[in-house]
């Protein structure tokens, strides 16, 4: 490799998923969502990240769900620190946040989409054979543990194509 590449690529920053934007890139605007594109985007989003408290840190798992009646539903196992927080909480539940996402690293347009509320355990017997039938665990493990988030809080943007930055 010659001197002059060398000092090519050390001027090129990296990071990990690809090479920065180029200089001079079209900049993005976050545009925010309503409440109801925000929670359609999420219904047809395939996983997301379920955040929550263990003693008091936060706590960040992948999880698929499903999304009934403007209800998150996630499967998960005994022993699992979700469940335990869950049925652990009294009548009003635990506060979590479900984030699921879809963003293009080359374009850098997409979306991102932040429900928070109560998780709480799912019981009734129709929910639970209803919601088993229409989720599948993505893993091995037995996901015996239905748990529903309410979500009182929805926010969401987009990353759309902006104009550029007037000199």
């Amino acid at each position: 490799m010659s001197d002059e590449s060398v000092r090519r690529r050390l001027r090129t920053p990296r990071r990990s998923g690809g090479p920065l934007p180029p200089a001079g890139a079209p900049p993005r605007e976050l545009v925010p969502l309503e409440r109801a594109e925000a929670l359609r985007l999420l219904g047809a989003a395939p996983f997301g990240r379920i955040v929550f408290t263990v003693r008091a840190l936060p706590a960040i798992r992948p999880v698929n769900h499903l999304l009934v009646d403007d209800t998150v539903v996630i499967r998960t196992h005994d022993g699992a620190a979700l469940t335990a927080a869950a049925l652990g909480g009294d009548d009003i539940g635990v506060v979590v946040a479900y984030e699921a996402d879809a963003i293009d690293p080359v374009t850098r347009l997409g979306w991102s989409v932040v429900v928070t509320g109560f998780a709480r355990p799912v019981t009734d017997p129709a929910r639970l054979a209803r919601y088993r039938a229409l989720l599948s665990p993505w893993v091995t493990a037995s996901m015996d543990h239905l748990v529903a988030i309410q979500p009182d809080l929805v926010t969401g943007y987009r990353l759309a194509a902006g104009t550029a930055a007037a000199s």
